[in-house]
């Protein structure tokens, strides 16, 4: 059997990096690209191909997917959109061309992933998508708002791609975790996340793709995958409160 073949964005540190080793444990071939190129170099195996991408860039995605998929035939079992990067404070104080480039690497950097990588995910039976989302994408986050809308896009393109490539036999996931101890939230103060904490780690939400990507296939497949207790709960309930009950809610959590 080919080896099975994996690329994953922003994975030179945190989440990424987590999901890049659980990967490689599990005998897969990935492509880790990131913009940190300091940080690829400390991941190391025979396993791990490493190269800078910048998802911003239609050509940099194209460079990536040549070189990863040179060796497997031109197979991608796995496209990991991870990179994405966050402001907090009210929208307000934050320089417009830092809101710009978060939605540039959100939004844009998972959706140039997502059209670049299609050919080699259509021609690879069984293929998926795995797109990072949060718990943020529930209800508009104050003091995170630009960031929670990037993660409404990934949660709307998410849904729709699943629908829109179920006949080429690709699935696609959105994952969704609370705070996640990474660089991604050092010197973050906001009001959901004095409530709610800072309680996972870039494994646990590994462990959640893992789970994804070794589970069942379409038949078990659930487009939306909340890590741990308090976000799986936020999920559910949201799904059947009324939109005036998940403001209230979020409201008090976010003061």
């Amino acid at each position: 059997m080919t080896q099975r073949t994996a690329l994953v964005t922003g994975a030179a540190a945190g989440i990424g990096r987590a999901i890049t080793s659980a990967l490689v444990a599990s005998g897969w071939r990935v492509g880790a690209v990131d913009i940190d190129e300091a940080g690829l170099a400390t991941l190391s195996g025979g396993s791990v191909l490493t190269g800078r991408l910048d998802v911003r860039s239609e050509t940099d995605w194209y460079a990536a997917l040549s070189a990863l998929t040179a060796e497997s035939g031109g197979r991608l079992d796995l496209l990991v959109n991870n990179a994405g990067i966050l402001q907090s404070g009210r929208l307000d104080t934050i320089p417009l061309a830092d809101q710009q480039r978060a939605v540039e690497v959100n939004v844009t950097g998972v959706l140039n992933g997502c059209h670049t990588a299609y050919p080699y995910l259509r021609a690879t039976p069984g293929a998926q998508v795995v797109n990072l989302c949060c718990a943020s994408a529930i209800y508009g986050q104050p003091e995170l708002a630009t960031y929670s809308a990037t993660k409404f896009a990934v949660r709307g393109l998410t849904e729709a791609l699943d629908l829109e490539w179920e006949d080429d036999d690709i699935t696609v996931t959105a994952i969704w975790p609370l705070f996640v101890n990474t660089v991604m939230v050092d010197g973050t103060d906001v009001g959901a996340q004095r409530r709610l904490g800072v309680r996972l780690t870039p494994e646990d939400v590994a462990a959640e793709v893992m789970d994804v990507v070794e589970g069942g296939g379409r038949l078990s497949h659930r487009v939306h995958r909340a890590v741990g207790a308090p976000a799986k709960a936020m999920l559910a309930a949201s799904a059947m409160s009324p939109s005036w009950l998940n403001r209230l809610v979020n409201a008090r959590i976010t003061r």
